[in-house]
């Protein structure tokens, strides 16, 4: 599913984004390096997170290379990141979010901050994957902070 929302989403092909990667593994590579503890890591990212892979991880499923690998990453007591995107949210959401943060794991919906006045879908999607990478202390300043002097602000109406 994460390709098609890559397809949907961005005018990125699949295999430009792999391009990009030093690793890239199939989702049911399940030898693969990142699936143990043996191979350190500062943490993961999952971006976006799917409430079914919130839900295996809350709960040890393994099926696929995400879920053991964040479930190593649980168990090394590691960073773990879940940019969990649904809306609305059920209680099954919500608890399994709740266990999960009771864990230590950061729940971080990607919600836009419109304190840095965007002014584009870009500006937005930086300023979200900027505070993304806070969490794993990769600290960027692609994107305007709380404190910083505001941008100007387009008084014309429409």
């Amino acid at each position: 599913m994460g390709a098609r929302t890559l397809l949907h989403e961005t005018p990125h092909t699949v295999e430009y984004v792999k391009s990009l990667a030093t690793q890239a593994y199939g989702e049911s590579d399940q030898g693969a390096a990142i699936s143990s503890g043996s191979f350190v890591t500062d943490g993961m990212l999952v971006a976006p997170c799917s409430v079914r892979t919130l839900a295996a991880i809350a709960h040890g499923h393994g099926d696929n290379l995400i879920h053991r690998a964040a479930d190593v990453i649980l168990k090394e007591r590691r960073k773990l990141v879940l940019m969990v995107r649904e809306t609305p949210l059920s209680d099954i959401h919500l608890e399994n979010m709740l266990k999960l943060s009771r864990m230590g794991v950061v729940i971080m919906p990607p919600m836009p901050a419109f304190y840095t006045n965007p002014q584009s879908l870009d500006d937005v999607v930086n300023h979200t994957v900027m505070r993304a990478l806070d969490q794993l202390g990769l600290h960027l300043d692609t994107a305007g902070r709380w404190g910083a002097e505001p941008a100007a602000k387009n008084t014309e109406s429409t």
